[in-house]
């Protein structure tokens, strides 16, 4: 038995003038259905989550509607955020290599250039097609889309501001708040983002020209990938962090001061335990004031391009939540239970929006989940397996524990580790920083906690779940045959140290 009682887990969720075109309760229009035919789920928001959760809704045999103002599915991920970040980062790896990496594997590169305009309609192409991938999909498994903004009336009956115009209301039985989040602003409001020359993530995807030198606030995950996509594309890149560490929450300290040491070779400049004052435009250039976290003398550091990246907010605009009395938390979280059930009766609400890890993936989950409670009273989503993945390179990827947090509690454990260093795929494609370290329970030999830093670290990391998922001993993964020569042999091998000893090291 997992002796982690002294482990915080998931934090707990508490239980618990318009146009002249009205559409009528009473009277059927193409997509909605009336007052006599309800929904049996509307969806509010269609990002991961939320277009996820109308699709197995439906496919489950409920009439559902997904309500999305933004005119293109995938939410934040799909339009802003994950899907056009993994482009620009994949492009801006394969020009880093063409300029740095060709020569020593035998391939002679000359005349490599930018075409920045290129990268980016590249960028947008994969935001195009997949978001018109998943309209088609709600088109195959009917489910109503609705664009428009939704609103709050009661608990069962949404008014919806409709994108083309006019409004209406629909009839539901149950609802799943899927909104997500959005850009956090500047704690005290002493930096004004305006998209150009202070921008957020959604700006940084966008920029026309490569700056000069870019100042990054903040050194958690989207910070070090678009950080990571402007230094290769040429920028002179410095992230200011007011930590002591890079990374964000739940990377594993030692994994992180190697991450640190790797971005470093790259060219990215840190200033840890530092606080941002201020940051204004001054002839063409942004000002930044800066001093030690703990107080004491300030800098200032000038750039041509400033990303303010310090996090994320859950969005309620305009659901008009105090109709319903949904009840929420001090950080402006909907409060639910551990069945996603919000203070209102057949509201639910899941992703960013309320409590846990702002993943894609983790809403995805939750969306399912949610849409299972309503039809058949069961759903599952293990907290603990929950995977996070930086896509620098190289990539960083972790589920469960980690050191810091293990030591922190009290618990007994073994680590098992190996280097890339030593892996014959790896070294066969000169790609050999990083390592992966596997964390379980000292009694049990049962892997409580993996993380990962080398190449493809997100797509490896799966195993890592997988394994928590099943219960699996680091003996267990060890015994199992892993193909060679692979990259996921230096996993095996890591199992392997962590109750016995390597072969290959």
């Amino acid at each position: 038995m997992l002796h982690l009682q002294k482990i915080a887990q998931r934090e707990t969720p508490r239980r618990l003038s318009q146009s002249a075109l009205r559409i009528s309760q009473s009277r059927t229009r193409r997509g909605f259905a009336t007052a006599s035919e309800p929904y049996e789920v509307i969806v509010i928001g269609g990002g991961p989550g939320g277009y996820v959760a109308a699709i197995k809704a439906a496919q489950l045999g409920l009439k559902t509607a997904c309500i999305e103002k933004r005119g293109a599915l995938g939410g934040t991920c799909l339009n802003v955020g994950c899907i056009p970040s993994k482009a620009m980062l994949n492009n801006s790896h394969m020009y880093h290599q063409a300029q740095h990496d060709m020569q020593r594997r035998g391939i002679d590169v000359s005349g490599v250039s930018l075409n920045l305009s290129t990268m980016l309609k590249a960028k947008d192409d994969a935001v195009t097609g997949l978001t018109k991938g998943v309209e088609f999909l709600f088109k195959q498994n009917k489910v109503d889309y609705i664009k428009g903004s939704a609103s709050f009336v009661s608990p069962t009956t949404i008014s919806v501001a409709l994108n083309d115009g006019g409004e209406t209301q629909v009839e539901t039985k149950n609802v799943i708040i899927a909104t997500g989040s959005e850009v956090a602003p500047f704690p005290g409001g002493g930096i004004v983002i305006d998209e150009e020359q202070i921008v957020s993530s959604t700006g940084a995807l966008s920029l026309q020209k490569v700056p000069e030198k870019m100042v990054v606030i903040g050194g958690g995950v989207i910070g070090l990938e678009l950080g990571s996509v402007w230094s290769r594309l040429g920028a002179d890149v410095t992230v200011v962090e007011f930590l002591g560490g890079i990374g964000g929450a739940g990377i594993d300290e030692e994994v992180a001061k190697q991450f640190q040491r790797n971005l470093t070779k790259q060219g990215l400049k840190f200033k840890l335990n530092t606080k941002v004052l201020s940051a204004e435009k001054e002839n063409g250039k942004v000002v930044l004031k800066t001093e030690a976290a703990k107080g004491g003398k300030e800098e200032t550091l000038d750039a041509d391009v400033v990303l303010v990246s310090v996090g994320r907010r859950p969005y309620v605009t305009g659901l008009n939540i105090e109709a319903v009395g949904l009840e929420m938390d001090n950080k402006g979280r909907i409060v639910i239970d551990d069945q996603f059930n919000t203070s209102v009766k057949n509201v639910k609400c899941i992703g960013d929006v309320t409590f846990g890890p702002m993943l894609a993936h983790k809403a995805e989950e939750e969306g399912i989940a949610a849409v299972e409670y309503i039809k058949s009273g069961h759903g599952h989503v293990n907290y603990h397996a929950i995977p996070a993945v930086v896509y620098t390179h190289p990539e960083v990827a972790w589920v469960g524990k980690n050191e810091q947090e293990l030591k922190a509690a009290g618990v007994q454990y073994s680590i098992g580790k190996f280097n890339f260093t030593a892996n014959s795929r790896a070294k066969t494609n000169l790609d050999t920083d990083g390592f992966v370290k596997i964390i379980t329970e000292k009694e049990t030999d049962r892997i409580i906690g993996v993380h990962i830093m080398g190449p493809n670290a997100g797509e490896m990391i799966s195993e890592g779940v997988l394994a928590m998922e099943y219960g699996a001993s680091a003996e267990d993964v060890a015994r199992t045959c892993h193909a060679h020569p692979t990259l996921s042999e230096a996993f095996k091998e890591a199992a392997m140290a962590a109750y016995s000893k390597a072969i290959h090291q």
